[in-house]
């Protein structure tokens, strides 16, 4: 099964990353990774009930390819909108990824 002709948005993957800050230290910072094509959906009311239930914030679902590198903590970004990724699921046949992820509102 290929889920290609279903991604229909590309998204940016920027990952936090540790980079020298020039005075002996250390500096956080965001840093693209890549382009991934991406479909994004809003879940199941059940999926949003549990990630509450378990103080997850979980607004949106985000499909990719299996070989998508997205993980746990990364932003995804695109058309206006930034999400954080909660984490990143596969099924046992790899089909596909799905990154469970939460919209950021601006400002946070």
């Amino acid at each position: 099964m290929d889920i290609t002709h279903l991604l229909n948005r590309t998204l940016e993957v920027w990952r936090t990353t540790t980079v020298p800050d020039g005075a002996g230290g250390e500096e956080t910072t965001l840093v693209r990774q890549a382009d991934v094509p991406a479909k994004v959906d809003l879940p199941a009311a059940s999926d949003r009930l549990l990630a509450q239930q378990a103080g997850a914030a979980h607004t949106h679902d985000i499909y990719l390819l299996p070989g998508a590198d997205v993980r746990r903590g990364d932003e995804l970004r695109g058309g206006g909108q930034v999400f954080r990724v909660g984490y990143v699921v596969e099924p046992s046949a790899p089909v596909y990824r799905k990154a469970q992820a939460e919209l950021k509102q601006r400002g946070d």
